[in-house]
């Protein structure tokens, strides 16, 4: 089997639902909701998660995963895990909670990288992929998905290292873009949301810019709340009791 902490993966626990549906939705909570994959090596070993139904590859995988766990400045040690199959895939990760997931496709069929591509969106996980042959519009498709990692006939053990350094590299620089983005985008939101609840106050209470946002911020400061939190009540409560606000 696999020589260092190692196991086969179990189906997926027996709470994610009765129907397919239910099983996908609870999964991709599931998945969200676990802990950043960032890894803290002082809380527990780097679980790496290989998907392969070639026994073979797995193997050139896990040995060089091995020596990647072995080496001076490397990982450390390793949890691996092998999932055989594409069966319920998600209630599988979900469980797992793998921190780098390895994809061995060989020769891939459309359908078969469609799921890989829902499981990468859904994930948010470091995941390199490993196929035979390809071609520009399916390696366009897994860098839109979120791959991390996109190697065509490339899996030799000595690899698997320097794979796994620039897996989890590139994945901690989209996911620190994708942070920024989300921020970035918030700080918009709440701006805008504040600007009206500011022209609200101006027109009701018949307030220069200035004064309206120090009202803002000082009820916000009095209940304890956020400007913005208390500049949405604002405009809810505007839009609610505003003309035609109660209709329908």
């Amino acid at each position: 089997m696999f020589p260092f902490s190692a196991r086969r993966s179990a189906r997926g626990p027996p709470l994610l639902g009765r129907g397919s549906g239910a099983r996908f939705l609870q999964c991709a909570r599931l998945l969200r909701s676990s802990a950043a994959p960032c890894h803290d090596m002082t809380q527990r070993p780097l679980r790496i998660l290989i998907i392969d139904a070639n026994a073979v590859r797995a193997a050139i995988l896990h040995e060089g995963l091995r020596e990647a766990s072995a080496e001076e400045g490397g990982y450390g040690d390793l949890t691996v895990h092998l999932v055989p199959d594409h069966e319920k895939l998600l209630p599988r990760i979900a469980e797992i909670d793998p921190d780098v997931i390895l994809i061995d496709l060989e020769n891939p069929s459309r359908d078969m990288l469609d799921e890989v591509f829902q499981v990468s969106r859904l994930a948010r996980r470091p995941i390199a992929m490993f196929v035979d042959k390809s071609d520009s519009a399916t390696v366009q498709a897994a860098i839109d998905a979120g791959v991390s990692a996109y190697i065509v006939d490339g899996l030799r053990k000595e690899r698997v290292k320097s794979i796994l350094d620039v897996t989890i590299s590139r994945f901690r620089a989209f996911d620190r873009l994708r942070t920024e983005l989300s921020e970035a985008k918030s700080a918009l939101d709440e701006r805008k949301v504040v600007d009206q609840a500011k022209a609200i106050l101006m027109k009701q209470r018949n307030l220069s810019e200035q004064d309206a946002y120090v009202l803002l911020r000082r009820t916000a400061m009095n209940q304890n709340r956020k400007i913005a939190e208390l500049a949405r009540s604002l405009v809810a409560a505007a839009a609610l009791l505003g003309p035609g606000g109660m209709d329908g």
